[in-house]
């Protein structure tokens, strides 16, 4: 069953956005009568009927909701590196919202090549990866944020940072982190964050990790943080 996505749904009907409407018309060929999926980014999941078919503004009549759709017991809060390549962030972007993610944060920190990102974009990769991985609750996307401004938030949850300097003590994830809290694990750029960094955070309360033994690129990082919490709460 095709699924769309619908965040301002009320009521018994909706009316697609032109895209959706294009795609469902013209690409997926869909007709009334055809059975549809909704997701509201909310958390919601809603089934439905084509009752209108119209490129620009395709009408479902609602037959069904579901609240709470796989509603996870943690959160998780992946703060990371913005990349010089801005492909590899995107990709990662679609990856861990498949995976399972609640909150991302581009981080800019010292080693940080590129500090910018094009979140309307971004965001378009968000809504297809939840369509794609049947996800109905939509991960929040905020503005970049300096290693100094993010450290001092008051960010709810287990706090960690992955790095590989080898002469700061870390510890693996499982060691410090139980099924169903809520985690929040910074990811550094390409050159890894500094001493300082990694320094300010543990005395910020951020508890000094690694993911393996093996040196990964950033948005590998980022991927295996969000699997190992996903795994860790199976």
């Amino acid at each position: 069953m095709q699924i769309f996505y619908a965040p301002d749904i009320t009521g018994n009907t909706y009316s697609l956005d032109p895209n959706e409407s294009k795609h469902l018309v013209r690409v997926l060929r869909m007709s009334k009568g055809d059975y549809v999926r909704l997701i509201d980014g909310k958390g919601g999941i809603y089934e439905g009927i084509i009752s209108e078919p119209d490129q620009n503004r395709c009408i479902i009549e609602i037959t069904g909701k579901i609240d709470d759709f796989e509603k996870r017991n943690y959160r998780l809060h992946l703060a990371i590196s913005l990349l010089k390549n801005p492909e590899r962030f995107e990709w990662l972007i679609e990856k861990i919202v498949e995976i399972g993610v609640d909150e991302i944060t581009p981080l800019i920190c010292k080693n940080t090549e590129k500090p910018g990102i094009k979140s309307g974009r971004i965001n378009n990769i968000i809504v297809s990866a939840m369509k794609q991985s049947l996800k109905a609750n939509k991960p929040i996307l905020n503005d970049p944020c300096t290693f100094k401004d993010f450290i001092s938030l008051n960010t709810n949850g287990v706090r960690m940072i992955a790095h590989c300097n080898n002469s700061i003590e870390k510890s693996k994830i499982s060691d410090i982190y139980s099924k169903n809290e809520n985690a929040v694990i910074m990811i550094g750029p390409e050159g890894d964050f500094t001493k300082e960094e990694i320094e300010s955070a543990t005395g910020s309360g951020y508890f000094s990790i690694h993911l393996g033994a093996s040196r990964l690129r950033t948005e590998t990082a980022g991927i295996a943080a969000c699997h190992s919490i996903y795994f860790l709460n199976q």
